[in-house]
């Protein structure tokens, strides 16, 4: 007996439909018809949220402990907040950490929920836009590392982050060749170096505005190089810490569909090289180093809404759609259709969260 939420609101495209029943058999969406209950009706139905950035969850920073369980127990987490899909990411760290992590994430790979895989943020940055990374593990990247990194990986690096006006351009090619999204992320490229990355394949921007070079009247910058792009896309950080809510306004007004939300977050940690210290709404340092946020997906779409006067749909689409055409799972999960996996939010008038259902199963 298939399962229906009904008489629900929810987005096709840029129309509302209201008064619907979604039912669903297993795990897929299986039929969506109009209510003939007109009183009533349940809040507002979105895709779950898709984050391509994230440390920590659970009281767990993946990279300063990593382990099966760690995974887990970030997944468990993510879940109950909505986000049903994302990348663990790992901060610039040593080679024995890198490979201890990829080593775990093979290990979960055939357990996982709702981790897709890992975002390696570093280490081949550039030491001019280093934010909270830590120095001494920053270095120019080498095709015959990348090729052991990318072999031992296989296949669970599914994004990068690379400064790519100091790396050769073998080292893009063969990320691109082997299916890694590059992202762009601290960096000091030109206008002109961040374009021709962009033209070589490279497909988004690691945390708009933050550790790159900024907009200046003489010296367009990152920021510029992806506004005028017609492809290039990039996440930022709806904190209002990371980014004034003004200033992502203005992106998302230029980027469009071609903006996504991230969390970046991380959890409190006191052991490694990255010891997060929560400071109101966000992490930093020990040094005072603006380090991470403490934001949920939902907390970002609500913040999109409610600060930056994004439409409520665009927003949605900033945290589900957008960053699931990046990594290519579109198809599977990122919109409400019949034939699509049924993760599936329940949110009420205020964009607080109720309900989650995940693969059919509700959490």
């Amino acid at each position: 007996m298939p399962k229906v939420i009904s008489n629900t609101s929810y987005f096709q495209g840029n129309d509302l439909k209201k008064n619907q029943n979604i039912s669903i058999d297993g795990v897929i969406i299986s039929d969506i018809i109009e209510s003939s209950n007109r009183e009533n009706g349940r809040s507002l139905v979105v895709p779950g949220f898709i984050d391509l950035q994230i440390y920590g969850a659970g009281g767990r920073l993946f990279s300063a402990d990593p382990t099966v369980e760690s995974l887990t127990i970030m997944e468990d987490d993510l879940l109950k907040k909505g986000t049903t899909g994302f990348l663990a990411c790992m901060a610039t760290n040593s080679p024995e950490v890198f490979n201890e992590c990829i080593k775990v994430a093979k290990e979960h790979r055939s357990a996982a929920k709702n981790c897709l895989g890992l975002h390696l943020e570093g280490p081949y940055l550039n030491p001019k836009r280093l934010g909270a990374h830590v120095p001494a593990f920053v270095r120019k990247a080498s095709l015959d590392e990348v090729k052991k990194l990318i072999d031992f990986g296989d296949g669970v690096i599914k994004m990068m982050t690379i400064a790519p006006e100091l790396q050769d351009e073998g080292v893009i090619e063969y990320l691109l060749d082997n299916g890694v999204v590059i992202s762009l992320g601290h960096s000091n490229a030109t206008f002109e170096e961040a374009t021709a990355a962009y033209n070589k394949g490279i497909q988004t921007t690691t945390h708009l505005f933050n550790a790159m070079s900024p907009i200046h009247h003489r010296e367009p910058g990152i920021p510029t190089a992806v506004f005028n792009h017609n492809k290039a896309m990039a996440s930022i950080i709806a904190d209002g810490q990371h980014v004034d809510f003004e200033v992502i306004k203005f992106a998302q007004k230029i980027l469009k569909e071609r903006l996504f939300l991230i969390t970046d977050a991380v959890t409190a940690c006191s052991t490694g090289p990255y010891q997060h210290i929560e400071k109101g709404n966000k992490f930093v340092m020990p040094d005072g180093t603006l380090s991470g946020s403490s934001l949920t997906m939902v907390e970002a779409v609500k913040n999109c809404v409610l600060h930056c006067g994004i439409a409520l749909n665009d927003a949605i689409k900033m945290g589900t759609l957008y960053p699931a055409k990046l990594i290519g799972i579109e198809n599977l999960t990122a919109s409400i259709e019949i034939g699509h996996q049924a993760n599936l939010l329940i949110i009420d008038d205020n964009l607080n969260l109720k309900e989650v259902v995940f693969k059919g199963e509700t959490i």
